[in-house]
Formats: C-alpha cells, sequence, structure tokens
C-alpha cells in the first residue's frame, strides 16, 4: 500500500468520525430541547392555526359580548314598546272619544286622523277598536261617512259580549244599531275569542238619536307588570 492510499484511508475515517460527533451532537441539542428557533414562515402559520391564542380569545370574547349586548336591547326595545301599546290601549278603551282626540292632538306621531266626507266609503270596520267609553259616537260617526248600503263590519273580543261577567247583551247591541239606521245580516260566535257582527246601512232612514239606548261596552285592561 502506498503512502497516498494510506492518507487517503485516514481522511475517510476522520470525515466519518466527524459526521458521527456531528448527528450525536444535534440529538443532544433536540433532547435538551435547544431546537434552532423556527423561521418567520412557521411563525405566521403557528399562529394562525393556533385559534385558541389570547388574542383569538379576546376578539371571540368580545365578539360574542356585541352579539349579547345587541340581542339583550332588542328584547328591552320590544318590551317597552309592548307596554307603550297596551299604555295607549287602556287609555283609549277608559276615556271618552274627545279625550282621545286630544290626546293624539298633543302628540299627533301617536296617529294620523283624516276627516272623511259624509256618504263617501263603501265599508266601514270595527277591529277592536270601539274603545273609548262613548263608544256610540265612532259607530254614528261611521254612519255618517257610509254611502247608503253600504258595510259596517265589527270584529270584537268575546268577553266585551258576555253579560254573565259584566259584558254587554249581543242583542241589545245589535238592536241599538239597527235603531241607528243598519240592518243587521249575519252575526258569527263560532271563534273562541272574538266575535263579528255584520251590517248594511238603510237608505234614507230618519234617526232619532238621542231614543237609542247603547249598552256598556266592558273595558280590556291588562294586567300590571
Amino acid at each position: 500500500m502506498t503512502e497516498e492510499e494510506r492518507r487517503g484511508i485516514i481522511n475517510q475515517q476522520q470525515r466519518s468520525r466527524k459526521r458521527k460527533r456531528g448527528k450525536r451532537h444535534r440529538r443532544k441539542q433536540q433532547v435538551a430541547g435547544d431546537s434552532p428557533p423556527p423561521s418567520l414562515e412557521q411563525t405566521l402559520n403557528a399562529n394562525t392555526k393556533n385559534r385558541s391564542s389570547p388574542a383569538a380569545a379576546v376578539v371571540k370574547c368580545n365578539s360574542k359580548a356585541r352579539i349579547f349586548s345587541s340581542s339583550f336591547l332588542d328584547k328591552m326595545k320590544a318590551k317597552l314598546s309592548g307596554g307603550h301599546f297596551r299604555m295607549i290601549n287602556e287609555k283609549l278603551y277608559t276615556c271618552t272619544g274627545q279625550e282621545a282626540f286630544n290626546y293624539f292632538k298633543e302628540d299627533p306621531a301617536l296617529f294620523n286622523m283624516t276627516p272623511l266626507d259624509s256618504s263617501s266609503v263603501d265599508v266601514a270596520v270595527f277591529c277592536l277598536s270601539l274603545m273609548g267609553t262613548n263608544y256610540s259616537s265612532f259607530i254614528l260617526e261611521a254612519h255618517r261617512v257610509l254611502k247608503p248600503r253600504g258595510w259596517l263590519l265589527i270584529a270584537e273580543v268575546k268577553s266585551r259580549f258576555d253579560p254573565s261577567t259584566g259584558g254587554a247583551d249581543p242583542n241589545k247591541f245589535s238592536k241599538a244599531i239597527c235603531q241607528l239606521g243598519f240592518t243587521a245580516l249575519s252575526k258569527d260566535f263560532s271563534n273562541k275569542m272574538f266575535i263579528l257582527l255584520y251590517f248594511k246601512k238603510k237608505e234614507d232612514e230618519k234617526l232619532n238619536v238621542n231614543e237609542i239606548r247603547w249598552p256598556g261596552l266592558k273595558p280590556c285592561l291588562y294586567k300590571r307588570r
């Protein structure tokens, strides 16, 4: 074996030992937790995937708080709106038409009142709206604006026409309307909560309004909350 061949073998053995020492050193670093820091790209990817990071938790918490706050405010607004509606309803059930007129005149946003010409409409509907203590004047006004043979339709809460609980006698109620100048055509008591009454205006009827005896209608009162 020549001298050059001997040197080549020695160099190869030295390189092999260096590679082995390098592998052992890297293993020790990994065991000791002394691995090289991740790259910027690896760090960004890890932060994007880590949904439980403090920043993500704060954003998620704030989002939930905003949703809860908005939902809570909407519920409170709905309750206030419902309370306002009940307050107006109860006031209209327990006051005269003139008092109701003054009430709406003081706050026009509550109601938009438009006067109608005499004998100008074909149908007049009172749907849960005979609220005033002088409700007869409402029906008298309906008679004024209706054309001859025009329809008068009334839908009301059934309990207001139950004499056993303080309500009006429906027969006396219909009789009073007929004395005003209407013909009773139909009564519908089939619904559990409401009654429907159908009348038609007579032609050229001379009225004696002062002789009509109107039964009182029981107001609808709400429970205090």
